[in-house]
């Protein structure tokens, strides 16, 4: 699917000059406050319903899980139908979860399986949202405003995380969970007014729409093999498996360890986005003259000593300096991985990449709460944040060997530059496998260099489609040489043409660098007879 064009920025210095960027953002607050006055919610009720660590941390693991299922799929779909009417259907579904999970706990007939059941629904709700969202980004503004738009939707996550877990505590404390649920519901009408008005652009392609487990499969061969997307998953999974640990345990930590009360646990979540305001403000100065890796390196550190102080921490003051400061570490992280994720991924593959760094992401904090949450029922919550805090520490070495690139670092934009193949009869979109062969010329003392630039280049062709790609030496004839990948059928080379970006017509150039003669590389497109 390709990204529609923009409408003009009214201030061209930021991204809040897009109208339906801006008022989409502003919803999104309104809907995220909601969603945290839930978490709120559910984690002090299960703290009352069973006093068990293992299912106050399932809450967080009922909230995650679904995003590590549908988090692919989800953004399959959102790359081959309307991004719009598949966020509109996942708002709905949200709303409906919260209203009957309010419903059902004023009648007094929640239990914590009912509990972890309604917040795996709003988990769905999220996991079919989470992936569109951050994929029509590139939509509402431009490429420059691209980066500050992703850091004010951390900045909007952060403000509703200030917000909404405060206001969260002092709802429950004053008129209970089942209204907490209730402004939940209430809180997606916002989101739902903005999207049903956006008159969002179509985009009429000449190719056909990709069939859903296609789609799947072109995803994760994308991600598999794109080395910026792959850099991106490892360094998310790295951190989120141990920063889950303070995310799973603080319900424990405010009600047992620090004798709060749901205003005092709403009011410690709140410092957590105060924080992350700060920071998300600071951020944007920071990533001027910081490189991304620095500040994701430094951000860790400041997590693992945070997760290590509030183990140790006497009281609610200490705990909530100690919050406000992973608060700060969380927003740089969040937002450096955010950022290197979307400018890994071109258009026609945005939704589902993403999708793929989210599944690692929340199959981290997923697999974390778990973890952290048994080590504290058989050892304490103490002991897990401390061992949680040392992990992360370890895991910063991770930083040395995957580094974040710059913000402005590779052009994914179509190049459109590669001729359309040769034929005497169009062949039908379903005829394959398709045998494509590229002859080179090279000279052959500059072979190996040539040869070398060649492997590199193999990501690109199976990134983009090619299903296996070889390259081959005459013996008989020095210097001729002839690359060869497999495509699964002819739709889906005409598909990849239609991949191939700006950044790899560079690469592609340097290739023809080596290939002698006037005339550019012979290409032959070879199709199995029928």
């Amino acid at each position: 699917m390709s990204e529609t064009r923009p409408e003009k920025a009214a201030d061209p210095s930021g991204p809040l000059g897009f109208p339906v960027f801006r008022a989409l953002w502003i919803a999104t607050i309104v809907s995220n406050v909601g969603t945290w006055m839930h978490d709120v919610g559910a984690g002090w009720l299960m703290t009352s319903l069973s006093p068990s660590p293992l299912l106050v941390a399932l809450v967080q693991t009922a909230t995650t899980l679904p995003m590590f299922l549908l988090a692919l799929p989800a953004g399959a779909l959102a790359d081959i139908v309307d991004r719009r009417k598949m966020l509109m259907a996942a708002q709905l579904l949200g709303l409906l979860a919260a209203a009957l999970l309010a419903i059902v706990t004023l009648l007094d007939l929640v239990t914590p399986e009912v509990l972890l059941a309604g917040t795996f629904v709003l988990g769905i709700a999220a996991a079919l949202s989470a992936p569109v969202f951050q994929a029509i980004v590139p939509e509402l503004v431009d490429k420059q405003a691209l980066p500050d738009a992703i850091a004010l939707n951390s900045l909007g996550v952060n403000i509703s995380r200030a917000i909404g877990p405060a206001l969260g505590g002092v709802i429950v404390a004053l008129a209970g969970t089942p209204a907490v649920f209730a402004l939940n519901a209430l809180s997606v009408v916002a989101v739902l007014v903005v999207l049903f008005t956006w008159k969002r652009p179509q985009t009429a392609g000449t190719l056909p729409p990709e069939h859903f487990f296609g789609a799947l499969k072109a995803g994760y061969r994308y991600t598999r093999h794109s080395p910026a997307m792959r850099l991106v998953l490892v360094r998310a999974v790295g951190f989120f498996l141990f920063g889950s640990a303070l995310w799973a345990m603080l319900p424990l930590i405010a009600r047992h360890g620090l004798r709060l009360d749901a205003a005092g646990y709403g009011a410690l979540l709140g410092c957590m986005g105060g924080g992350a305001v700060v920071g998300a403000i600071l951020l944007k100065r920071l990533r001027r003259t910081i490189p991304a890796n620095a500040i994701s390196v430094g951000a860790t550190l400041l997590f693992a000593l945070s997760t290590l102080a509030l183990a140790l921490a006497a009281n609610a003051w200490i705990a909530g300096s100690v919050i406000f400061a992973a608060g700060l570490a969380w927003i740089g992280m969040l937002t450096s991985l955010n950022v290197a994720a979307q400018m890994a991924s071109p258009g026609w593959v945005k939704a589902r990449a993403l999708a793929v760094y989210l599944l690692a992401f929340q199959g981290a904090m997923t697999g974390g709460s778990i973890l952290w949450g048994s080590l504290a029922a058989g050892t304490s919550v103490p002991a897990a944040l401390v061992v949680a805090a040392v992990g992360q520490a370890a895991a910063l070495i991770l930083a040395f060997r995957w580094r974040l690139p710059r913000d402005s670092a590779t052009d994914l934009a179509p190049s459109n530059h590669w001729a359309e193949p040769v034929v005497s009869v169009q062949p039908a979109d379903d005829r394959g496998p398709v045998l494509i062969e590229i002859e080179y010329r090279v000279e052959p003392a500059r072979l190996a260099e040539f040869v070398s630039a060649l492997r590199r280049f193999c990501s690109v062709r199976q990134r983009d489609g090619a299903i296996r790609w070889d390259v081959w030496e005459d013996v008989a004839e020095p210097g001729r040489v002839v690359e060869s990948f497999v495509v699964e059928s002819w739709v889906e080379h005409q598909r990849q043409h239609a991949r191939v970006t700006r950044a790899d017509q560079l690469d592609q150039e340097t290739l023809h660098d080596f290939h002698l003669g006037d005339r550019p590389p012979v290409v032959r497109h070879l199709l199995r007879p029928l």
